[in-house]
């Protein structure tokens, strides 16, 4: 049954109810600059802007503009800064609860400059882990006396220092993750993608507390070394292979692999699905960093509601495509109407064979 809370207006029920997410909390300084320069030389800063980043910080802004009318709670660390000022003002703005949003003197707020170069939208990152990198297993309270929701969210695994750290064998992301499930919350979490080999020792012995897991392309390959793009385009068989493996390592409920072209969901049980991308047109996409977050927002909105996985999914994408129409995270995400109305104006792109 969905909930019929509403922001200001009326209380939540006494019944889990919302959408708790956790992990990076980050400032994105966005730079438009005339050129790359080269080493010692000097480049113009055309423009600048800031906005948000980070997997709980987009999904719970997304969830809002989609429309979600139940609680939404964030849990992090941010720095005593004007980052942190910001993060915390745009949070209440879009009535998301903040009180466990910690906040820390001895690290500034996550933060990254990202550089654009005007004439050709290229972009580089230079990104500062900051307060994320302390937030360890006692900034997070699953109890009914802290939180309402029975969803929670963790994002990124493999960028947060301390809860990627290993304890006998495992990441200390799981004693979060198995409370969270103690607690009667139902688990989702997403990943970065980096070039590297923790995948395996971090990821992996998390999987068993999982109950939805969010991946791309990149991290599935990484994790049960499938290419799932032999031939450059997405091959179905590998797509289909690599999720089947992903569930049988311990995901619970539902692994969901995403990437520009489609999405494809399994569960333990043997249920798959896919749902191919929005066909856009030229012109149309704007920027890409937000767009799996988007994607997750979408999905776990409907997991919320309760409906159907393949309802789930369409909205997923869907709100994946309206996001692509900025550059920014979060801005260009619509409300569930306007996003569903959209699939319903612009093709579907072929999946894959």
């Amino acid at each position: 049954m969905s909930s019929t809370y509403i922001p200001g207006v009326t209380a939540p029920s006494p019944a889990r109810s919302g959408i708790l997410a956790g992990g990076n909390w980050i400032i994105d300084h966005h730079k438009i600059i005339d050129a790359w320069p080269q080493q010692d030389a000097l480049a113009n800063i055309l423009h600048q802007s800031w906005g948000n980043g980070g997997s709980p910080y987009n999904i719970l802004k997304d969830l809002r503009k989609l429309g979600a009318a139940y609680p939404l709670e964030a849990v992090g660390l941010v720095g005593e800064d004007a980052d942190g000022d910001r993060i915390l003002q745009d949070c209440r703005s879009h009535h998301v609860d903040t009180r466990q949003l910690h906040r820390t003197a001895s690290h500034p707020t996550s933060y990254s400059d990202v550089m654009t170069v005007q004439s050709v939208g290229r972009r580089t990152f230079f990104h500062q882990r900051g307060a994320n990198a302390l937030l360890e297993p006692r900034h997070f309270d699953f109890s009914i006396t802290a939180t309402s929701a029975r969803i929670f969210h963790l994002g990124y695994l493999l960028l947060l220092n301390a809860l990627d750290e290993l304890i006998d064998g495992a990441p200390r992301a799981v004693e979060v993750l198995r409370a969270a499930r103690d607690a009667g919350l139902l688990t989702s979490v997403d990943c970065v993608s980096e070039s590297s080999d923790r995948f395996q020792s971090v990821v992996c012995p998390a999987l068993p507390e999982i109950d939805v897991l969010f991946i791309n392309d990149l991290e599935a390959e990484k994790i049960t070394g499938i290419s799932l793009r032999p031939s450059g385009l997405p091959s179905r068989d590998a797509v289909e292979k690599a999720a089947a493996d992903l569930a049988a390592m311990g995901v619970r409920r539902w692994v969901i692999i995403h990437f520009p072209e489609a999405a494809y969901a399994v569960s333990p049980a043997g249920e798959s699905l896919w749902q191919p991308s929005l066909s856009l047109p030229q012109g149309f996409i704007k920027g890409a960093a937000g767009a799996g977050d988007a994607f997750a927002a979408g999905v776990l909105h409907g997991i919320h509601e309760n409906r159907p996985m393949p309802e789930c999914l369409l909205l997923g994408v869907s709100a994946a495509a309206t996001s692509l129409t900025d550059p920014s995270c979060s801005a260009g995400v619509l409300t569930e109407a306007e996003c569903l109305e959209m699939a319903g104006t612009y093709p579907l792109q072929p999946l894959p064979v």
